[in-house]
């Protein structure tokens, strides 16, 4: 006779009882995704000792294992996880989510699922679609990796054992990634405001908006005025600055989320009212007295700032090429000190406290404030870039002015290159001439005598 065993109290016996004759059979069962270690017990009895010749025996338990034998139960039999997932494996990425698994008991793992499911109003108001199919898991251990999900969507991943029976279960999130581009970007001509529709945070909490002004005078293509600004998510829409008759400008309006900004929607117009956008020009100041074996050349640089109690600091920012392109983003850039390994580049050669205009030599080696006006290269394209900015909390304002040149060992050729020229094809002539005439008259002189004899 044996009593009802004290193990875990979430095993469940059949029959259900008190005491079990010896030999009897007990059958084990848990609860959904938990396994007893034992199925099957029965009640039995060994020799504990010989008391007075005769053996004394006392109430044991057996085991039935994978081969179907008997064995004795020398621990608590426990209700055990038939599956689990490997503590921080884990992983969340903005379309997928992964995780390690181990199975305790394989035999129980054969028949185990997993699949992914779209958690209902998870993404509202954004569009989402439902994720198909699902994986049976084979093997003691493995990787499962939801198909590919939508950023910033509530999933649930499950694993199971048909038909009902769950064996791990868990919801979550996917990551943040940059948000699309604003779209219905117009103006409004009442207020002169740009304006656009609020991004939904399908990809992300917007968290606000990126705005660049890019303005260009068409009387002085040299000018260039950039404008960042930082909006929160509440603001749809941002009045222009004062537009000056004939410039063109571009705005670009990005999203912003934890994870960056995204695309950028791009608007741009002129102040003449054409209807037709046409690219910025780009006409940089000529500059003067360049010389490619000292690598120098002479800036005439004038003061930015208008108001007479605007910020004087200049930056004098060298750019290796003519492109557009980039003499913009270095304009609104964050260019550094001068860098002999990264040469040619975009780098600050130097910081002037400019009040009244000023030839400044650009190239000739001198260092001040951190910086070095760095001798330029022969044979490259160069754009410099006078620039002034102001930054505020919510903004970041640059104005540029460029002058461009190139270093090239020869010059082109003035007045006077043309006067030389001519005068030594004249002297080459005169000097052709003068030897024909001269091999001439030599052939004269030699005919002449046998001419006379000839008469004789």
């Amino acid at each position: 006779m044996c009593q009802r065993p004290r193990w875990d109290s979430r095993l469940r016996l059949a029959p259900d009882q008190e005491n079990y004759k010896k030999n009897e059979e007990v059958k084990l069962s848990c609860i959904d995704g938990f396994q007893a270690s034992f199925t099957h017990v029965k009640c039995s009895s060994e020799v504990q000792s010989i008391s007075h010749g005769k053996p004394v025996y006392r109430e044991v338990w057996l085991g039935k294992d994978s081969r179907g034998g008997w064995i004795r139960i020398r621990s608590s039999v426990e209700c055990i996880d038939v599956l689990q997932v490997v503590p921080g494996t884990l992983e969340v990425s903005s379309t997928s989510i992964k995780l390690n698994w181990t199975c305790r008991l394989p035999d129980a793992c054969q028949q185990v699922r997993a699949r992914c499911r779209l958690e209902k109003n998870s993404s509202l108001p954004c569009e989402a679609e439902e994720v198909k199919g699902e994986e049976m898991l084979h093997g003691q251990e493995g990787t499962f990796t939801c198909p590919p999900l939508q950023p910033f969507t509530d999933y649930s991943i499950t694993m199971y054992l048909p038909p009902s029976t769950i064996l791990f279960t868990w919801v979550a999130r996917t990551e943040e990634t940059v948000p699309d581009k604003p779209e219905k970007l117009w103006l409004d001509p009442s207020t002169g405001s740009l304006r656009w529709k609020a991004l939904p945070s399908c990809k992300g909490e917007i968290i606000g908006y990126q705005l660049n002004v890019t303005a260009r005078s068409a009387q002085d293509g040299s000018f260039l005025e950039m404008e960042r600004l930082r909006l929160s998510s509440s603001v749809t829409e941002h009045p222009l600055p004062e537009h000056s008759p004939g410039s063109s400008y571009v705005v670009t309006v990005r999203g912003l989320t934890a994870a960056g900004a995204g695309a950028a929607s791009l608007w741009q117009f002129q102040t003449d009212g054409s209807d037709t956008p046409r690219p910025l020009d780009v006409g940089c100041r000529s500059v003067r007295d360049i010389s490619p074996s000292q690598g120098t050349a002479v800036l005439p640089l004038r003061p930015v700032a208008r108001a007479p109690a605007a910020a004087r600091e200049h930056q004098l920012i060298v750019v290796a090429t003519h492109n557009g392109t980039a003499v913009e983003g270095a304009c609104a850039g964050d260019p550094r000190p001068f860098n002999a390994s990264r040469q040619p580049g975009t780098y600050v050669a130097a910081v002037l406290n400019l009040t009244t205009p000023v030839d400044f030599v650009l190239g000739d080696g001198t260092h001040g404030q951190g910086y070095r006006n760095a001798a330029l290269r022969p044979g490259c394209d160069y754009t410099a870039l006078l620039r002034l900015v102001r930054r505020s909390q919510q903004a970041d304002k640059f104005t540029c002015v460029c002058y461009s040149f190139s270093l090239v060992a020869g010059q082109p050729p003035g007045p006077w290159h043309g006067t030389v020229i001519w005068v030594v094809v004249l002297l080459a002539l005169f000097l052709v001439s003068a030897g024909i005439l001269w091999f001439v008259l030599c052939r004269k002189r030699k005919s002449l005598p046998s001419k006379a004899k000839e008469d004789n």
